[in-house]
């Protein structure tokens, strides 16, 4: 790096401890890069974006209370101008295509290997996307196949409020109607409400059902 140059500035939000002190130890090798904090959970690492402006966040998609997907346009909206690379074991159709509709401008496996890592954020900096390449290959054989699953569940939980979503992933933890409301602050009778109403879009009608369709989705770990 010159002396004129300034390193990208990172901020890492991924539940798992070791997960961020790898990915830390990793970027801390290379003098492009400044990773300025991290967190291990959505809303705490909003907060902190907020304050310290990077111009990269790794997101993780599963972690409790508010998914990786749904913390997307929550990081947008308090720093518009922030890059979003998702970092996630979960490589299925729906969620790359559900991260990059939110506005991820990249998605990366963390199967992949570390110098991905490096390509995919100078890629996302500049402001390319950056796919890794059995994401990308996932989503040609989606694409090659059609969209025959495009009436089924995959396609419901688009029709979820970011709410509801919250209040889905929380039910299918197998939290209470009281518990829920107890968590997202809302009232007892508001939690119902939510829970009726997702249960009608997804044809959802027991926990058991939510948990495995969480599980599908990748917003549960199996």
């Amino acid at each position: 790096m010159t002396s004129t140059s300034q390193p990208i500035r990172i901020f890492l939000i991924d539940d798992q401890a070791l997960v961020r002190a790898a990915f830390r130890s990793f970027l801390c090798q290379n003098d492009r890069f400044e990773v300025v904090g991290d967190a291990g959970d959505a809303r705490g690492g909003i907060e902190e974006v907020e304050k310290l402006r990077p111009d990269i966040v790794t997101l993780d998609i599963t972690m409790p209370g508010l998914s990786g997907i749904d913390a997307i346009p929550r990081l947008r909206k308090v720093h518009p101008r922030v890059k979003i690379l998702m970092l996630s074991h979960h490589e299925g159709d729906s969620l790359v295509e559900q991260a990059l509709r939110e506005g991820a401008e990249g998605y990366l496996s963390k199967d992949s290997d570390p110098a991905e890592l490096s390509l995919a954020i100078e890629a996302v900096y500049r402001g390319d996307p950056f796919l890794s390449p059995r994401v990308a290959r996932g989503l040609v054989a989606r694409t090659r196949r059609g969209t025959e699953d495009g009436d089924g569940v995959t396609s419901r939980i688009h029709l979820l409020t970011p709410r509801e979503r919250e209040v889905f992933q929380l039910l299918a933890l197998g939290r209470s109607n009281k518990e829920v409301a107890t968590e997202l602050g809302m009232s007892l009778g508001t939690a119902k409400k939510h829970r009726e109403n997702l249960q009608r879009k997804l044809d959802c009608h027991s926990a058991a059902e939510l948990a495995r369709l969480a599980i599908r989705e990748g917003l549960l770990e199996s």
